[in-house]
């Protein structure tokens, strides 16, 4: 990453190596990182104490209607795989 840009991983935890990240913090590459997203949750890494960092917890399915879309499209993803199944053996 280019000197003075912010990290930004909402996507999941184990796409950043946080070693890594607080090394690149600590020498002034990055200007600061915000995550939402932890390899272990609730996050008790040295992360926490850096004044460099937003940490945030992740709320992806937080809201009914995020939950209840996200169950719909599963559903539907698992019917349609089905009848494609259905079509190749026939």
């Amino acid at each position: 990453m280019r000197k003075g840009a912010w990290l930004i991983n909402a996507a999941r935890g184990d796409l950043v190596d946080e070693i890594a990240l607080g090394e690149a913090l600590d020498r002034g590459h990055l200007a600061g990182a915000a995550l939402d997203v932890f390899p272990e949750e609730p996050y008790r890494g040295k992360l926490l104490d850096n004044p460099k960092v937003i940490l945030t917890p992740h709320q992806a399915t937080l809201t009914k209607e995020t939950r209840s879309a996200m169950e719909i499209k599963a559903t539907q993803n698992a019917l349609r795989f089905i009848k494609q199944a259905l079509a190749i053996s026939k």
